[in-house]
């Protein structure tokens, strides 16, 4: 919480100030898939009630801060990072299986979707989550 929650919240709450002072400003936050839905076999509730805590800040600030910051999110599913190595074969396998694309996405896929949210082609979008996810909250 302290982290993914907080830590969100404080870095955005620093960057509004300057963006009221100035007018505008764009934040983008990254929360999960685990924000809207319970991964299994795994169990990570912290990380899941974390990442949704995410997402609802982003869709607060958006509402509150619309006079002169745009907020939106990001959401991912599975990324193939560091943190795979330490998954279990049997745990990928699981994972992928429940992937309509059969892949995890390559953190360079996520690139274009921050590109969107960070350029002038998305200034009328405020308070949306973009999930990245392969097709994997679709079943």
């Amino acid at each position: 919480m302290d982290v993914n929650v907080n830590g969100a919240f404080y870095t955005a709450q620093a960057a509004a100030r300057i963006f009221k002072q100035q007018g505008f400003g764009n934040i983008i936050f990254t929360a999960s898939v685990s924000a809207t839905l319970v991964n299994t076999p795994q169990r990570q509730a912290a990380y899941n009630a974390s990442k949704a805590g995410v997402l609802q800040l982003a869709k607060s600030l958006a509402v509150e801060w619309v006079d002169f910051c745009r907020v939106n999110c990001v959401s991912p599913g599975y990324t193939q990072t560091k943190i795979m190595e330490y998954a279990s074969k049997d745990m990928l396998d699981k994972w992928l299986s429940q992937i309509p694309a059969r892949r995890f996405a390559s953190p360079y896929e996520l690139k274009g979707v921050y590109l969107f949210c960070a350029s002038d082609a998305s200034s009328y979008m405020t308070g949306s989550n973009l999930v990245v996810d392969g097709g994997f909250t679709l079943p």
